[in-house]
């Protein structure tokens, strides 16, 4: 089955269901992970006297270091309004990636937010909050192309470009069957089939493809197509913030802060800045 994201058009709006469950696009796609109708408990946030964040500083545009030399970004900003949310100080520290959960867990911080992925792995070593967000897989066709909708009965015969050897190759052989599947070796040269007419679609990780699409290596040449899909057997269970293990104070205040910035729509308004064209 295939899953497209849950999308929101505003504070508390609701998703449209269609069948079989799945969420219909409406309104700005801007992803909305949060169901109001489960609104997280505000736990007692006197009993936080500051939060301590790591990150790094090699994952334009979540994680980067700004011109002043300090970290910058989306996860940079959405840290601050979960400390202005929560009525607490907050610090901001960049490590390298492959040592924020050692930090971590070594009291230099309380919390990272660095786009980690919660992995069976990297859940023996911290405690996750719920996702604030998570990698869609897009289709991108030429700006002057038919296809409109993409759905496996609709691209039957048609060529799709997609890095060799990863999960939306897999994705593809699996739910795209009649499709022509043409693998390449890297994103430039699958973008270049497809601005060459040398297939019908590209399809990839949805961020790194709007970013493509928002720049100037892309010309203008092509947009999406269809709905994003999020099947987390193939594209994960999304990105958390991570906090030391049994730190249930810390993690359930960023949940319930986390909440609050997708109900009020500074979460949208803060991922709109980033992402004009929208990965959703």
């Amino acid at each position: 089955m295939l899953l497209c994201a849950v999308l929101a058009a505003g504070p508390g709006a609701r998703p449209a269901w269609g069948q079989d469950g799945v969420a219909l696009p409406r309104g700005a796609a801007v992803p909305g992970f949060w169901d109001p109708r489960r609104r997280p408990e505000r736990p007692d946030l006197s009993r936080i006297q500051s939060i301590r964040f790591l990150t790094d500083l090699d994952y334009p545009p979540f994680d980067y270091a700004g011109t002043d030399g300090n970290p910058a970004g989306l996860n940079v900003d959405l840290a601050r309004l979960l400390c202005d949310e929560i009525k607490t100080t907050c610090t901001i520290q960049a490590r390298r990636f492959d040592l924020l959960l050692d930090a971590l867990n070594a009291n230099q911080g309380d919390a990272v937010i660095a786009s980690i992925a919660p992995t069976a792995q990297a859940r023996q070593r911290a405690d996750f909050t719920d996702p604030y967000y998570r990698t869609p897989a897009r289709f991108v066709a030429r700006v002057d192309s038919p296809i409109g909708d993409v759905r496996p009965e609709l691209v039957e015969g048609k060529k799709i470009a997609v890095v060799a050897g990863t999960a939306h190759e897999a994705f593809l052989k699996e739910m795209f069957t009649e499709a022509e599947v043409k693998p390449y070796a890297n994103d430039e040269v699958a973008r270049a089939a497809l601005r060459n007419k040398d297939v019908d679609l590209l399809f990839g990780d949805g961020i790194s493809l709007a970013l493509w699409l928002n720049g100037t290596d892309s010309a203008g040449c092509c947009a999406f197509r269809g709905g994003p899909y999020l099947e987390s057997r193939f594209f994960g269970e999304g990105i958390g913030i991570a906090v030391k293990r049994g730190n249930d104070l810390l993690r359930q205040a960023l949940n319930w802060a986390l909440f609050r910035q997708w109900e009020k729509g500074t979460y949208t308004d803060l991922w709109l800045r980033y992402f004009p064209i929208s990965p959703f």
